[in-house]
């Protein structure tokens, strides 16, 4: 690894540093509708029909490239992008914008070819071959020096074109490679991370099983379960790993491309995948963008909705879906297409979240190749199928309301609290086969988005200046230096909500010495006498009522005399019997509370509504069942989205008339059909 990318490395989980650029704003300046399109794998002739087709469907913008690195450059050094600009042409010649993709993540067999060093190594060992996609290894230089001329050649072709508005780096990044180079590097990241063996020992505590290392070389590099420490470490060396891997590109697009264009980079596994410390990988972007999959069934609002919200936490600010279904996929175990109208319902509970642009993947299935099956708005034949309609549909919402949306974003004053490090940390020790962390946020999730408009899901170090509220539902690790943060925070008058397993971690991933919540015991003003995997349910109670606890329980204490206790187990294990299972104390102006345990559906309700109350966050009327409510906010005005998720008709009460933006005039009443939506704004037009 080079000074270079070893400092990119080092960097990645800093802030980003000021950049002296001009800030894009295209991808914000309209609602964006569009389509991955693969000119590459069709005759040319073909082309203009496929384009027109797009722009009675109501597209804006085209997305192309991401797997053409063979077409582009069809033998080393001979670079062909006269086709490229041929199909551009076409959008500017129909109205459409274009974003382009770099193609690394599917390299040239001549490539893997000539180079079968640049190919990825499993973590057992075995090195993948041509024939599908992501078979390249992340840390190669090799393979970053080849990546480089071809994104170099793109960059000075069509960085300043004004038709490009902006590129995509990649496409969904995935898997860490496991080579020579990449356990180079790892040694290097080690090195420059402890300095001396003596730390990383005492760090990964490596007595314990006579793991204490005498050389670099020992340490191991290796996908398999080991010293917690050590798959921290790994955990944070993968992410470095990606960071200088896109930065590689990421700087050559820069110095070729305009300012306005934007650069991004679409990350897959839908939203919640954990490979890598997705806050890092975003801060070198212009803007966040990821791929809205349902897959088998259909779509689960709050999941899907948080996962929404997940992203745009990434950056605080609104994203894209770069790839959303059209219909049904190919690779889920019961591909089912989604019902007629829920695609649409789909795509404005992702403009309700925060989206900027919905693109569809893909415009029409290739003939061959792994995706044949999956869903499409044109056929083989190129004419459109059943779902072009709906996509249509679409079309002419987006018009309708792009003028009314542009500059709104979601705004909310209660943050939940999501952290890489700390979900790696408990993935990597259960300690209960269904102790689910999404799960568990969602628990907090789920009665918030009932009745706030927008919930924010951000970076537990990031700043909590414009929050009146945060829920850290599984904030495992907690450093001094955040523990620090939070504190001042809550004397400012932020509310603060603990939930289980908090405070059991410091950054090395090591049992701290004081009890749970480690650091923030002390504000608290009690702690966690222990911890215990429940094998049945447990009773709670408290002012508010009965409860019933499960997977999790820990027995709290008050150590503080103004600490008060909100809730106590029932008759359990003996050792809960009686036992504080939350607490919570006024501190300065703010205030900080622990809640021990998984409650069920109804009391988890009632205590994140309290503690909403509490804060003095206004909340909104509830809504019939199955209806959701989001909010933007932007430019002196309000717009409120309504999606109904189920088939049984709604209607809704208005406290107020509002502008309806799809259908025109002004409503006191919403009726929403099976898959309905509603799009209402407030403030001038």
């Amino acid at each position: 690894m080079t000074r270079a990318l070893l400092a990119i490395a080092l960097a990645f989980a800093a802030p980003a540093a000021a950049d002296p650029r001009p800030a894009p704003t295209v991808q914000s300046e309209r609602l964006w509708l569009g389509s991955a399109w693969y000119p590459e794998q069709w005759p040319e002739a073909a082309w203009e029909r496929d384009i027109v087709l797009m722009k009675q469907q109501g597209a804006n913008v085209v997305r192309i490239g991401e797997f053409a690195w063979a077409r582009m450059e069809p033998a080393e050094g001979r670079i062909d992008l006269d086709w490229m600009a041929r199909a551009i042409a076409l959008a500017r010649k129909h109205g459409l914008k274009v974003v382009l993709c770099t193609p690394t993540n599917t390299p040239p067999a001549w490539l893997t070819s000539a180079y079968p060093d640049t190919l990825r190594i499993d973590g057992a060992g075995v090195q993948l071959g041509h024939g599908g996609r992501r078979q390249f290894s992340i840390s190669s230089p090799r393979y970053r020096e080849l990546s480089r001329k071809i994104v170099t050649a793109m960059a000075e072709r069509f960085g300043s074109d004004p038709d490009v508005i902006g590129w995509q780096i990649d496409n969904e990044y995935t898997d860490e490679s496991y080579d020579p180079s990449a356990r180079a590097a790892w040694v290097e990241w080690l090195k420059e991370r402890f300095g001396t063996l003596d730390a990383l020992n005492t760090a990964w505590t490596t007595q314990y099983w006579s793991q204490t290392y005498g050389d670099w070389a020992q340490v191991p590099f290796n996908d398999k379960p080991g010293n917690p420490g050590w798959m921290l470490e790994l955990k944070r060396f993968i992410t470095s790993t990606w960071v200088g891997f896109q930065k590689n590109q990421l700087d050559t697009i820069r110095a070729h491309a305009a300012p306005r264009q934007f650069v991004t980079a679409n990350l897959g596994g839908l939203g919640w995948a954990n490979r890598f410390d997705r806050y890092a990988i975003n801060r070198d972007l212009d803007m966040a963008s990821w791929d809205n999959y349902v897959g088998t069934g259909h779509l689960e609002p709050y999941r899907n909705g948080a996962t929404h919200d997940l992203a745009r936490g990434w950056k605080r600010k609104n994203f894209w879906v770069m790839e959303a279904q059209p219909g049904f996929v190919n690779w889920a175990p019961v591909s089912n297409i989604l019902d007629r109208g829920e695609t649409r319902a789909m795509a404005w509970h992702m403009i309700g979240h925060g989206a900027d642009a919905v693109l569809w993947w893909q415009w029409r299935p290739a003939l061959n190749g792994q995706e044949q099956y999956h869903g499409a708005l044109v056929g083989p034949d190129g004419a459109p199928l059943p779902f072009y309609e709906e996509a249509a549909e679409l079309g002419r919402d987006f018009a309708r309301a792009s003028k009314e949306v542009v500059g709104t974003q979601p705004v909310s004053r209660v943050a939940i609290l999501q952290d890489y490090d700390s979900r790696w940390a408990i993935d990597f020790q259960l300690h209960h086969r269904d102790y689910d962390q999404i799960k568990l946020l969602l628990d907090y999730y789920r009665p918030l988005k009932d009745r706030l408009g927008a919930v924010d899901i951000v970076e537990a170090a990031g700043p909590l200046d414009n929050y009146k509220l945060a829920f850290a539902p599984s904030l495992n690790i907690i450093t001094d230096e955040m523990a620090s943060k939070l504190s001042a925070w809550v004397r400012d008058g932020g509310h603060l909500v603990l939930g289980p397993r908090s405070g059991m971690k410091d950054g090395h991933n090591r049992l701290t010495v004081q009890r749970q919540p480690g650091p923030l015991a002390e504000l608290l003003g009690g702690r966690v006498e222990q911890f215990y995997a429940l094998d049945e349910q447990v009773p709670v109670s408290g002012a508010d009522g009965s409860a019933t606890a499960r997977i999790w329980a820990e027995q709290l204490s008050t150590k503080a005399a103004d600490t008060q206790v909100l809730m106590r187990y029932g008759k359990s294990n003996g050792w809960l019997d009686g036992q504080p299972a939350a607490i919570t104390r006024a501190v300065g102006k703010g205030r900080i509370t622990y809640l021990g345990t998984m409650l069920d559906d109804v009391a988890m309700r009632r205590f994140v509504e309290g503690q909403v109350q509490g804060a003095d966050v206004a909340m909104l009327d509830r809504l019939p069942e199955g209806v959701e409510r989001m909010t933007r906010t932007g430019k002196g005005r309000e717009i409120t989205i309504f999606v109904n998720h189920g088939k049984t008709p709604r209607t809704i009460a208005l406290p107020a008339p509002l502008r309806d933006v799809l259908r025109g005039g002004t409503v006191r009443e919403v009726s929403l059909g099976a898959y309905g939506v509603a799009v209402l704004g407030t403030g001038a037009r």
